[in-house]
């Protein structure tokens, strides 16, 4: 379990100064306004779709796949969304690590936090499942920021990232797991404390309460709303995105 992880006179070592470099500039760039921030994240995006031609082809097959009845121009549209999304993520990955509290807060909306609450009163420890959307990083924050987690990740193969990502990533939350220390996050549910868990699905434990988190933007106002929904028993938990 990481609590907290010390800087290191090592991650000063050359073959991270590009790693520090890319950090700073994304440190710089979150300083601007929050909805020109937006804008340049999504033209970067699309920005990005000339240059990764694979990810086109699986997001392209990915749709395909799902909905084989829709036509070209809507699937050309989704794709365009989603190479939009990836720029704006970057964006997001620097608000979530960068900016302060109060900041955070401006541009977010919480429904249903009641939910976790109750889940909370039952003296148990609780587990919110968030899936792997793009804005994952930025929801880890806001949730963070409604009840402070300790939150299941991968550890970074770089170091210096990984310095970066878990000080960022516990400006709001109380610790990280490793995602293979499945032993740490039964222990800390045992402590009735909260864990946050990025899946899709088959993480159901038989006797916890199961609450999930799922992240949507709305239109217009690029503010987050973050909705906790309760499933009362554990198996299919609700889902939903509030615009």
């Amino acid at each position: 379990m990481t609590k907290s992880r010390q800087f290191r006179s090592k991650l000063l070592h050359p073959r991270y100064w590009f790693t520090w470099f890319g950090l700073g500039v994304l440190w710089l760039l979150v300083q601007l306004p929050y909805p020109i921030l937006i804008r340049l994240g999504a033209g970067a995006g699309k920005l990005s779709r000339h240059f990764l031609k694979r990810r086109e082809r699986i997001t392209r097959r990915n749709i395909e796949l799902c909905f084989p009845n829709i036509k070209e121009e809507k699937i050309e549209a989704m794709i365009a969304g989603n190479f939009e999304s990836l720029g704006m993520a970057l964006a997001e990955t620097g608000i979530a690590w960068f900016w302060s509290d109060a900041r955070v807060r401006r541009y977010f909306e919480v429904h249903g936090l009641e939910n976790l609450q109750h889940a909370q009163s039952h003296q148990r420890g609780v587990m919110v499942i968030g899936v792997h959307f793009m804005s994952l990083e930025l929801g880890g924050r806001i949730t963070g920021l409604c009840q402070p987690m300790m939150a299941m990740y991968r550890p970074h193969n770089n170091q210096a990232m990984e310095w970066a990502q878990t000080k960022g990533r516990m400006r709001s939350n109380k610790a990280m797991i490793d995602r293979r220390d499945l032993r740490g996050m039964v222990q800390a549910l045992k402590k009735r404390r909260s864990g946050l868990v990025r899946t899709g699905s088959g993480l159901w434990p038989q006797r916890q309460r199961v609450c999930s988190a799922v992240c949507g933007e709305t239109s217009g106002d690029h503010q987050r709303h973050l909705c906790f929904v309760s499933s009362g028993k554990t198996g299919n938990a609700d889902h939903r995105i509030d615009s």
